[in-house]
């Protein structure tokens, strides 16, 4: 069992939680329920006829709780790395595993940690979400801030996630549900 630390709690971070606990991963998701989803209205989110923002990320957030995701509702001051990622708040220090940064437009903790970035300052990514250094995913806004909706935030939350459960696997790894009998 990994144990995977989760900065934003916006859909992209409450989306790699929710596919990481359902798998039995320990996570840690690090935020103040201030994403800007409170100032959003979805049309446009396949499933969800209409949401506010806000109900969305209520909504999401239980989900979550619910496959035991623990919540810490501080903001994180500072990430590094020596053997495991170390994540320090106001309370104290914790340690993961795994890193998935989804700081929003100003990815200061990504950038302290020097991943690799564009000529722009957009930290670069690969197709799971992967950064330059092992370990750390960065998703959303911070990955692409200029074509950043909750859906596209919401399925590199769960690219990213689906990229450590196979790594702790050790192959190729489906999260597939069968409906109840």
């Amino acid at each position: 069992m990994a144990s995977v630390a989760i900065v934003g709690d916006g859909p992209g971070g409450l989306s790699a939680a929710l596919f990481l606990a359902k798998n039995k991963q320990r996570v840690t998701v690090y935020g103040q329920n201030e994403t800007a989803m409170h100032f959003a209205f979805l049309y446009n989110y396949l499933g969800i006829p209409a949401i506010s923002g806000s109900d969305f990320q209520e909504i999401a957030r239980k989900q979550v709780e619910e496959f035991g995701a623990e919540f810490r509702m501080e903001q994180v001051t500072a990430v590094s790395v020596a053997n495991r990622f170390s994540i320090s708040t106001d309370s104290g220090s914790f340690n993961s595993d795994y890193l998935i940064l989804s700081e929003g437009k100003n990815p200061e903790l990504a950038r302290s940690l020097d991943l690799k970035q564009s000529l722009d300052g957009v930290i670069e990514v690969d197709r799971q979400f992967r950064s330059s250094r092992e370990g750390v995913y960065v998703i959303g806004r911070s990955a692409r801030p200029h074509r950043s909706q909750a859906i596209i935030s919401a399925g590199a939350g769960a690219t990213a996630a689906l990229d450590i459960l196979a790594r702790e696997e050790g192959k190729d790894f489906q999260d597939w549900d069968t409906p109840p009998k």
